[in-house]
């Protein structure tokens, strides 16, 4: 890391300008740098930032690059994919944006590029597998944003039922960032008491803990058939990450990682919370679960795995 931190953001769609947005508008980096297929719409967006720049108490300088520029940035950002549809679900993006992310990877790193990389793009959890997997880099340096939203859509759902600031509830979604995706309720802790300990005495019942979880599930779904899109929730969860890498915070995120036997699996990228620092995923931590949750577990990777055309579907020790 330079003292300069450096930003590059590859695709200036919804999710990427939004991001763009949240990232001066928080003040994390020194330079953003922001790159589109699109000149005409990523220039748009630069001047659109800039304009804005006197309004703020930041210095970040703005402004449209190419690949070149990743050289000796601190982390790059690709939010570059075909966006999910209505009626679509994540996994029927994989080819097109498979190939888009192998693209841009081999682009990056052919810059000279030693940073990290965080990764947007739908499917998530296939994309950052195939970042990880052109790029050479260590499983540390690539980070799917995972289930950071859906974690961050779980616990604002509990804050409202229990009438509790989010920051005292502590519950994840593990898993793909996708239909299969679930929540561990026995991990679940309500001001450091377990959740399903103080149920009864919150009076919550098991039917509308299973709301919650649909609803988190299906979120997406829901914004994108009345908007067209998902991002601002995305945009805030790629900018928390930034953060815990940019000022080393050693926060434990819920973000996708490839897994090396954690809870049995292995050669796939998934979510499971993670410490999260200057050197991207320093590590991550596998709470007991029960039988169920761990089938549960077993049953979202598997999904990935199949789906996967990068995958080498076996259970072969995977070297950083």
């Amino acid at each position: 890391m330079t003292a300069n931190k450096k930003i590059v953001l590859i695709g200036t769609g919804s999710v990427g300008a939004s991001y763009a947005f949240s990232v001066v508008n928080q003040n994390l980096c020194d330079e953003l740098v922001m790159i589109d297929v699109n000149e005409a719409k990523v220039k748009a967006d630069v001047a659109d930032i800039q304009d804005g720049l006197p309004n703020f108490s930041t210095n970040v300088d703005v402004w449209q690059g190419s690949y070149f520029d990743c050289k000796d940035a601190d982390i790059v950002c690709i939010c570059a994919g075909v966006p999910q549809k209505v009626g679509q679900t994540r996994l029927e993006l994989i080819d097109t944006n498979i190939q888009i992310a192998q693209y841009i990877t081999e682009k990056v790193v052919q810059s000279g590029f030693t940073g990290i990389f965080i990764v947007a793009s739908n499917p998530v959890d296939i994309v950052s597998y195939a970042v990880w997997k052109y790029s050479g880099f260590s499983k540390s340096r690539v980070i799917g944003s995972g289930t950071t939203l859906d974690t961050a859509r779980l616990r604002y759902q509990l804050s409202r039922r229990l009438d509790l600031a989010p920051q005292d509830i502590l519950a994840n979604v593990f898993g793909e960032h996708g239909d299969s995706e679930f929540v561990p309720w026995s991990t679940v802790k309500i001001a450091g008491l377990n959740l399903l300990d103080v149920r009864e005495r919150l009076q919550v019942t098991n039917e509308e803990l299973e709301e919650i979880y649909e609803h988190t599930r299906d979120a997406a779904y829901q914004i994108i058939r009345a908007k067209g899109a998902t991002y601002y929730g995305i945009a805030m969860a790629l900018a928390r990450i930034t953060k815990a890498i940019l000022k080393d915070e050693h926060a434990v995120l819920t973000t996708s990682t490839l897994l090396q036997g954690e809870y049995g699996q292995k050669d796939v990228f998934t979510s499971i919370p993670c410490v999260i620092g200057r050197n991207g995923v320093l590590e991550t931590i596998t709470p007991a679960l029960t039988v169920n949750e761990i089938n549960q577990f077993a049953y979202s990777t598997d999904i990935l795995r199949k789906s996967n055309p990068l995958s080498v579907n076996s259970m072969k020790e995977v070297d950083e």
